[in-house]
């Protein structure tokens, strides 16, 4: 069976008047319909690699790789107007805080709408009714009047199931989550992790997840990539991710607080 995803000496550099910082230096991996976690530090490089297979970072960004393959398509050489039909379309992203991601001056509804014309091209009656569907896809039990809200009326919680619904949408082949729910609080995160599980096993899609919660990653995902300083330094099965052989490793895991 093909990879959905092949990554294979990536490298991403940023431009700047000191020259080029390299912020990932030649990372490899090739991942199915799973959930793969990329843990790490702040700044080993995690999120930057999730962007670069977007193509959203900034235009000082140099993005070199050997192999940049989503199934079967090049995305070093689609254009810029398939990858606009790529992005939101069969690869969605939900970022860190949606109230940074939400539009504030939309409602909810209108931008769910906004996803589902763009990408299937519906009617905005039926863009509608596929929007509230993914409501409650993600379980939020009035999904009317969520559709009828403005971000700032929901809590964080509310607003990363709508974040997640609108990456859904168009039923993606692959989802990117980028650190969505370390802006939650414990018991609000374990029902987004829920709701994610369930929604990547019914649909077959692969899934990235991006975090520096170790337990937690060890304890969603099927395969974790450590990162350090732009590179991978460890790839090993979650559930075996206690017996990490790698000094780094074993430091992020002694790291975590025992209460």
């Amino acid at each position: 069976m093909n990879p959905l995803l092949e990554v294979e000496d990536l490298h991403i550099g940023f431009r700047t008047d000191r020259g080029v910082i390299e912020a990932v230096r030649g990372i490899s991996f090739a991942m199915g319909r799973e959930k793969l976690g990329i843990v790490g530090e702040s700044g080993s490089g995690k999120s930057v690699t999730g962007r670069a297979i977007l193509r959203l970072l900034p235009e000082n960004a140099a993005v070199v790789a050997r192999r940049l393959v989503f199934d079967g398509l090049d995305l070093q050489k689609v254009g810029a107007r398939e990858m606009r039909a790529i992005r939101g379309g069969r690869i969605g992203m939900v970022l860190q805080d949606p109230k940074f991601s939400l539009n504030p001056v939309m409602r909810v509804g209108g931008q769910i709408e906004e996803a589902a014309r763009i990408h299937l091209g519906l009617s905005r009656k039926a863009a509608r009714q596929r929007g509230l569907e993914m409501l409650e896809a993600v379980r939020i039990r009035d999904p009317e009047r969520v559709f009828a809200a403005y971000p700032h009326e929901l809590s964080g919680g509310m607003g990363q199931r709508v974040m997640i619904a609108i990456m859904l949408v168009a039923g993606p082949d692959l989802l990117i989550a980028d650190e969505p729910t370390s802006a939650l609080d414990v018991t609000v995160q374990m029902q987004v992790l829920a709701i994610m599980d369930e929604l990547v096993t019914k649909r077959g899609m692969g899934l990235v997840f991006i975090s520096h919660d170790l337990p937690l990653v060890a304890s969603f995902c099927d395969r974790v990539l450590v990162m350090y300083r732009g590179e991978i330094v460890e790839t090993c099965r979650a559930d075996m991710l206690d017996k990490a052989t790698h000094p780094y490793t074993k430091r992020l895991l002694e790291a975590v607080p025992v209460l």
